[in-house]
């Protein structure tokens, strides 16, 4: 890539990605002008347009603005999400201009900071959000590229001049996490996922290990205990484990829940922490917690910030996102796309709402994902005591004959479920009397949010 310096214009087709809106505020952060495609307008990209980037919702090369299409000092950043047939892609493809990945952005911006990466098919916004905040209130300070909108900061970039420290979410999708190099990195689970990249599990575990590999000399891999691969033998860099339910290096001990929020000690090697809050629900979140404490202690965070501040981490939109909590309704939101974060998010309410009848809205994401686990997300959703099911949000994939919602709807053994669509999803809730309601899924399941606050706060 040029010389940032020698570059005045960014454009971003596919700017109201999560990953690729935090780039394109870093960007807007130097001075840059910056622009871009997206396919539909949402929250995001309202906030982007307001921090005054400019964003058309139609694939015409005509939309561009003119100072884009000066290919000398312009750069193209672009998602993998984006369809081969995008005709505003293809255009500065085929006509010379500078067009990077939003992974090899990510990397090259990254290079000379001293990086934090969390990897894992799971958890990684969580852990990557807390470590922000962690060193955002301690004297190091931080910069962070997150793949959620933090609750304290209400966005996904956090920018400080004065630190050398870089917070990296580090996404395993497309592999993009190997254009990565960081001091410190932490993998929080490695499960089958991204079959349509990946093929099989066995692929998906090389490309953690090749990501162990990228962690730069005398730096620190932590890794959770129980992780069934053995990183790349390196010599030259720290390997610690940490875990709330095996022994490992790095732990939580006198594990307590008051007032819906869980208390805890933090137990290391040499350090100990007592009475640690976590300012957000969820027993699964005190294991994320342990990790990003131990990141920020590595970095350099002291044990007297890491305890002021924990009890201030407000979360992520869309992580367990309590929308209500009355005593006629809770109602919570979360982004889990996958059997295991389904039976994580499903396993954190049964455990706070313990005796109250729980009744999940899940909206499968990818007609890959939903063949491949299909069986797997029946078996989560199974452990809900109401179930319904959405049709499958396409997300960047056309439809694959035979797989729809129905072959997880039919393996589900719980006789209390209903399979319907998003148009009928409203009138369905209102015949129904939910205690605990958590609607889960990474597509548009999330613009039911207001309309089910407003159906139940009335």
């Amino acid at each position: 890539m040029q010389d940032i310096k020698n570059i005045y214009n960014v454009y971003f087709v596919g700017v109201g990605g999560i990953g690729m809106s935090a780039i394109a505020r870093y960007f807007k952060s130097l001075g840059k002008n910056v622009a871009g495609y997206d396919k539909v307008s949402k929250p995001l990209t309202s906030d982007l347009l307001n921090e005054g980037i400019k964003i058309h919702f139609e694939d015409d090369i005509k939309n561009i603005p003119l100072e884009f299409l000066k290919k000398e000092n312009t750069l193209i950043v672009y998602t993998p999400a984006i369809p081969k047939d995008n005709k505003e892609l293809n255009y500065f493809l085929s006509n010379g201009f500078e067009v990077k990945k939003r992974s090899e952005v990510l990397g090259i911006l990254t290079k000379s900071n001293y990086s934090l990466a969390v990897a894992g098919t799971h958890g990684k916004t969580t852990i990557s959000t807390m470590l922000a905040h962690l060193l955002k209130q301690s004297r190091i300070g931080g910069n962070a590229f997150l793949g959620g909108i933090s609750k304290n900061y209400k966005t996904n970039f956090l920018i400080d001049p004065e630190s050398k420290y870089m917070v990296i979410e580090a996404d395993e999708f497309d592999r993009s996490f190997l254009q990565l190099y960081p001091k410190i990195a932490v993998i929080s689970a490695v499960d089958a996922d991204h079959l349509d990249i990946y093929d099989n599990r066995d692929n998906v575990v090389e490309s953690f290990r090749q990501f162990t590999n990228q962690i730069a000399s005398g730096g620190t891999l932590l890794i959770k205990k129980g992780i069934d691969f053995l990183p790349a033998q390196r010599d030259d860099i720290k390997i610690y484990t940490y875990s709330i339910k095996e022994n490992a290096d790095f732990t939580a001990q006198n594990i307590r829940l008051e007032n819906g929020l869980y208390i805890f000690d933090f137990v290391g090697p040499i350090e100990k922490i007592d009475n640690l809050k976590l300012g957000i629900p969820g027993l699964l979140n005190v294991e994320n917690a342990v990790a990003a404490i131990t990141m920020a202690l590595l970095a350099g965070v002291k044990d007297d910030e890491i305890f002021n501040s924990l009890g201030r981490f407000k979360g992520i939109q869309r992580r367990f996102d309590i929308q209500i909590n009355s005593d006629k309704i809770v109602y919570i939101d979360d982004y889990a796309h996958h059997p295991e974060e389904l039976k994580a998010a499903i396993m954190s309410a049964k455990q706070l709402f313990k005796h109250k009848k729980i009744t999940g809205v899940f909206q499968p994401h990818l007609f890959t994902r939903t063949r491949d686990f299909a069986c797997e997300f029946a078996k989560s959703l199974d452990l809900l005591d109401e179930v319904i099911l959405l049709n499958i949000y396409p997300a960047r994939e056309e439809p694959i004959e035979g797989v729809t919602s129905e072959i997880i709807f039919k393996n589900i053994k719980n006789k209390n479920k209903t399979l319907c669509s998003k148009s009928e999803l409203l009138n369905v809730l209102s015949s129904k009397k939910p205690k605990v309601l958590i609607t889960m899924g990474a597509g548009d399941i999330d613009e039911f949010v207001e309309p089910i606050k407003s159906m139940y706060l009335k």
